[in-house]
């Protein structure tokens, strides 16, 4: 069984979740395009000061970490 893009970034993201949970907020996939990958930061991300952060350092760095072929971690409204 061939797993896709899709759902292997969808399992990466779920392994993360509590940590951001953790802080009053939370992560959608929005969509996987080609290599980058479309999120909205949702709860008490939206509009947090330190969401660009948060996305880059830690969703970003794991996602790209975990799944090599993916080149950037976007967030969307």
């Amino acid at each position: 069984m061939v797993e896709t893009l899709e759902k292997k970034v969808q399992a990466v993201l779920d392994e993360i979740r509590p940590q951001i949970q953790a802080d009053g907020g939370d992560v959608e996939l929005v969509a996987v395009d080609g290599k980058v990958v479309k999120v909205r930061l949702v709860g008490h991300c939206a509009g947090c000061p330190m969401a660009t952060m948060t996305l880059k350092q830690g969703i970003e760095a794991y996602v790209k970490k975990r799944i090599p072929e993916i080149a950037k971690v976007e967030s969307v409204q």
